[in-house]
């Protein structure tokens, strides 16, 4: 672990410390009582951190795990007779397994729809249990040995339980947080395209992902009803069991290993003493409690108190350092040779055959066929509306086309998934720019090293190598969403570099830069070219593709309408009335 996932942890454990203290000192049955659930429900919130907060695909059915945890724990004494400590541990296998049952046919959707699809099972499994004929279910008392059973006279005891199993969970996620794991989560969290692309398997990391969240969420349920004694399905099965986990999370900051910490601690308090003290007269109070603390969210701190207070004594720290002058990227590289007269390898890397993709009776793509020897740069140019982005995403496989195929290496590549793409040596960057904004530069990049590298040592080697071939490493400790857009078209090319690409696919990458920005540009990705990467560029700026591409491709309404060398292209009459304009003639 590294030093600030070790710190993290010692300041938890030392909290965690006072906290016991305190617990020794309550006798009161019921504030005893509250201690345990504050545990519970931060360990409860971290389950669902470790799923919806690191992805950022917002589960309204984490009760579903709880429930079933809870419910297995208490039918199992009950009719086996077997003791909730065993259940503790075969709740967690029964939730990781529920949780790849849910999540497979779920991850299809995307948005609200995921998030209602998702409330849809604990509702289900609720009215389940009730017809099953089990309205209220109680843990059977056991007088002989009844620690074996996970019964004590003494509240306290089962505070000590469910810190440690707290302890357990917050070590847990730190190492996530700081491992490949976390990261590839984060990544699909902020922008699941470009982690695709980055050659992530994302529904293989969101799989893993909730069945290790649904195994601790199952857990805290068993240990909520041996706690509680006395469940029934809208207890642990209700919409107010899922709300509780999204909103301490929230409240205190999704995808911190604090924020669940924090709102357990702040709102489960508050809610427990309303309920006890007003419940007769104000049914539902901790309801009340909850939804006020959303709207609270909502207007002060809409991503948390945790990213609240850090980004208010980031901002500060920043006002009081001095700021010091990032080192200009080397733009005066040594001239290559002029493209027209640039011998190509004979190797072809990229053969495209009849590539055609329809949407409905629009015909997108239309029989594109064309090769890309190895070393080579090919600008892709033509109107908007020409087919050329959709062309990239076929090649990318974002989108399934209709026909055709992609041989890459002589492997047909068609249909395949981006990251299996990525894993073939094709890298990708995008129109719009796709940053994982809350991760540092050198994160950003590394996130595409995991493709090849096979420790996090090696993934760091390889990021620092990347960002040194854009001319970026001296900034490699900054947060993605400070950069301008030069620095940010720089970082997401040395992202795709990190994944070690023989192919790169660069849609628009001097969008938005000036010239002097573009000239730099350029001048990085001829470097590459040199090297023996292929570039395959679709590219607005026509001045700079010139100086730039070896071969254009020309698009229009789907279909190619010629290709050739750079000077031949730019004075063909067809693109001159398709894209050009006869005021390029005068021009160029």
């Amino acid at each position: 672990m590294n030093m600030s996932v070790l710190k993290s942890i010692r300041i938890f454990f030392a909290l965690a410390l006072g906290y016991m203290v305190l617990a020794i000192f309550v006798t009161n049955s019921y504030y005893q009582l509250i201690l345990t659930l504050v545990l519970i429900w931060a360990i409860f919130g971290l389950s669902w951190n470790i799923f919806s907060g690191y992805t950022g695909l917002v589960s309204f059915g984490h009760a579903s795990f709880f429930g079933i945890g809870a419910f297995a724990t208490v039918l199992a004494q009950i009719y086996w007779g077997l003791s909730p400590w065993l259940m503790f541990f075969v709740s967690g296998i029964i939730g990781a397994v529920a949780g790849v049952l849910i999540g497979f046919p779920t991850f299809k959707l995307r948005g609200h729809y995921f998030a209602l699809s998702m409330l849809a099972y604990p509702l289900a499994l609720m009215y389940v249990f009730q017809w099953l004929g089990f309205p209220e279910v109680s843990i059977p008392r056991v007088h002989d040995n009844p620690a074996a059973y996970m019964q004590f006279t003494d509240g306290r005891v089962y505070t000590l339980i469910a810190m440690v199993f707290l302890c357990a969970v917050v070590v847990l996620s730190r190492a996530i947080e700081a491992s490949r794991f976390g990261m590839a989560l984060i990544a699909i969290k902020q922008n699941e395209a470009a982690a695709e692309a980055a050659g992530i398997d994302t529904l293989r990391w969101k799989l893993k992902a909730i069945a290790l969240s649904g195994a601790i969420a199952a857990m805290a349920g068993s240990l909520y009803a041996v706690v509680i004694l006395v469940i029934t399905p809208q207890s642990v099965f209700g919409m107010l069991v899922s709300a509780q986990a999204l909103t301490v999370t929230m409240f205190g900051g999704a995808g911190t290993l604090w924020g669940p910490i924090i709102g357990a601690s702040f709102l489960i308090p508050i809610a427990e003493v309303l309920h006890a003290e007003l419940g007769n007269f104000l049914p539902g109070i901790q309801g009340v409690v909850y939804g006020v603390a959303i709207v609270v969210l909502i207007t002060a701190a809409p991503e948390g108190m945790f990213w609240k207070i850090r980004d208010r004594l980031r901002s500060r720290k920043e006002e009081t350092s001095p700021v010091i002058a990032d080192q200009p990227v080397a733009a005066n590289v040594t001239p290559l040779p002029a493209r027209e007269t640039r011998g190509l390898n004979p190797e072809i890397v990229l053969d495209v055959r009849n590539m055609s993709k329809n949407f409905g009776g629009l015909k997108a793509v239309q029989n594109v066929s064309f090769q890309v020897n190895k070393g080579m740069i090919l600008g892709i140019i033509g109107p908007n509306g020409a087919g050329k982005t959709t062309l990239f995403n076929l090649l990318n496989g974002f989108q399934l086309p209709s026909e055709g195929e992609v041989m890459v290496d002589g492997v047909n590549m068609a249909r395949r998934k981006p990251h299996e793409l990525c894993q073939a040596g094709v890298g990708r960057t995008f129109q719009i720019m796709r940053p994982f904004t809350r991760m540092s530069v050198r994160d950003n990049v590394k996130v595409g090293s995991y493709v090849t590298a096979k420790s996090e040592e090696e993934a760091e080697t390889i990021a620092d190598d990347a960002l040194r071939q854009v001319g970026l490493l001296h900034i490699a400790h900054q947060l993605a969403g400070g950069l301008s857009t030069k620095d940010l078209r720089l970082m997401e090319l040395a992202r795709a570099l990190a994944g070690k690409p023989h192919i790169l696919l660069l849609d628009e990458t001097l969008a938005g830069l000036g010239k002097e920005e573009a000239v730099e540009v350029v001048a990085v990705i001829r470097r590459l070219s040199a090297s023996g990467v292929t570039v395959v560029i679709i590219e607005h700026t026509m001045h700079a593709m010139v100086q730039l591409v070896d071969r254009f491709l020309v698009l229009d309404h789907g279909q190619v309408i010629t290709e050739g060398l750079p000077q031949e292209v730019t004075r063909d009459s067809r693109v001159i009335e398709a894209y050009l304009g006869k005021k390029w003639v005068a021009n160029a």
